[in-house]
């Protein structure tokens, strides 16, 4: 497939159908109040946030294990860190970047579903899909330095530099302090007002909070106070270029590198990571 640019229309009408697909994962919403008569009228919602189109365009391409199911991928020191999933198979990884060689890897126990990777200080926290157990490794050597428990699902994991950002396939995303895990506050991610669920792997990228939103081609672009969904990021290109047999083989993981400012993507079952350029249209 080619790495260009689309054309204005054809980025346009995709960009249409991915507002259709995000109408299609919102949770259903009740319908607006209606004053009764000698009533006040209710005050109008706010307009909701603008979601503005952003083309991925490709600026290279990495080795990437294609047996690896990703759930959590973050930049640290020089290195990719991964978190692989499904019950047997689930792992922390340090991998380098250029060549995909697996540098390091420690396993979780063989009932446990890995899934959301983040980083603080240098600690990797990692989290599982449904037991409710978050691992703590060190970053250098991926030694296991203990483990807690959460309530709820799994799902991603990203530093904001004072929480731990967590989702769980809902509309809701939690602050968590690094240390105790507790819950700080709560945001509901909205697009033109309606919450989005199934949130999936986050990084956090100048300040905004980027999504893989489970089983679509697209990233979200999240305002940390609002929790409106104010980008769409068009992955087409990349899954149309992997061209999975496999339905489950889905975009999923992001990865910031703030010193050389690269974006890295990938998917489950990928043999591809992506550097990408993010570009308003």
């Amino acid at each position: 497939m080619p790495s260009g640019r689309p054309s204005a229309r054809r980025f346009r009408n995709r960009v249409a159908a991915m507002v259709l697909a995000i109408a299609a994962t919102l949770v259903s919403g009740a319908p607006a109040p209606v004053a009764a008569i000698g009533q006040t009228a209710p005050v109008p919602a706010p307009a909701p946030a603008p979601v503005y189109p952003i083309t991925a365009r490709i600026v290279a391409r990495y080795p990437h294990d294609p047996s690896a199911f990703t759930e959590g991928l973050l930049w640290h020191d020089g290195a990719l860190y991964e978190s692989i999933g499904l019950e047997g198979r689930s792992e922390v990884r340090r991998v380098r970047l250029e060549d995909g060689k697996l540098l390091a890897r420690a396993t979780l126990p063989a009932s446990q579903f890995g899934e959301g990777l983040g980083l603080w200080g240098n600690t990797l926290v990692s989290l599982t899909w449904t037991t409710g157990i978050g691992h703590r490794w060190d970053a250098a050597t991926l030694k296991h330095l203990g483990s807690f428990r959460y309530s709820g699902e799994g799902w991603g994991l990203a530093s904001d530099g004072q929480a731990l950002v967590q989702s769980d396939g809902s509309a809701v995303l939690r602050f968590r302090d690094p240390k105790s895990f507790a819950v700080r506050r709560e945001l509901t991610v909205t697009a033109n007002g309606r919450p989005v669920r199934n949130v999936n792997e986050l990084e956090v990228i100048d300040g905004a909070i980027f999504a893989n939103v489970w089983h679509r081609n697209y990233l979200i672009r999240i305002d940390p106070a609002s929790g409106a969904v104010t980008g769409l990021v068009d992955l087409s290109t990349l899954v149309a270029e992997i061209g999975a047999a496999d339905p489950e083989a889905v975009a999923n993981g992001i990865a910031w590198d703030p010193v050389k400012r690269r974006l890295f993507v990938t998917g489950k079952l990928w043999p591809t990571v992506f550097e990408i350029a993010l570009e308003a249209e």
